[in-house]
């Protein structure tokens, strides 16, 4: 069960997870796919330093040229199973947790979860929003192994 302003999504992607932490950490394959539908994040808006204590940043661009900055600390980097960030400047803060299994047959399980998230994540349209951020990481995986995700939950 997740707790309040808790929320878990997973993934199956038919993909190694050293591909899959590779996307989730390189600027060049986060500018394809990080953020919800409706922004796009230019690769000179990304900064990725790799390492428990790091900055993991972000400017997203809205269709209207608005921007959108995430800032965030890793918490703990461990290639290629797992990654966790701190987002201090949410409400309080928000962490993210990524854990990347194996289930055989060159796939591999995402498991994103957010805990102390703000209360817009809870409104159907903040779930929407990052659901959308999901599917275009999973398009994105599609169009580099030439093979869909499995399923969504």
């Amino acid at each position: 069960m997740t707790a309040p302003g808790g929320f878990t999504y997973r993934r199956v992607h038919r993909a190694s997870r050293e591909l899959l932490f590779d996307c989730l950490t390189q600027p060049g394959h986060l500018a394809h796919f990080w953020g919800p539908a409706g922004t796009s994040t230019p690769v000179e808006g990304i900064t990725v330093d790799l390492r428990a204590g790091g900055a993991f940043e972000t400017t997203m661009v809205n269709d209207d040229g608005s921007t959108y900055t995430m800032r965030a600390v890793y918490v703990e980097v461990r290639r290629p199973e797992k990654l966790v960030w701190f987002e201090p400047d949410l409400e309080g803060g928000m962490t993210t947790t990524v854990t990347l299994t194996e289930l055989g047959d060159n796939r591999t399980e995402v498991v994103t979860h957010l805990a102390n998230a703000p209360a817009v994540f809870a409104t159907p349209q903040g779930r929407k929003g990052f659901l959308t951020s999901l599917d275009r990481f999973g398009a994105y995986v599609a169009e580099l192994t030439g093979r869909p995700s499995d399923d969504r939950t």
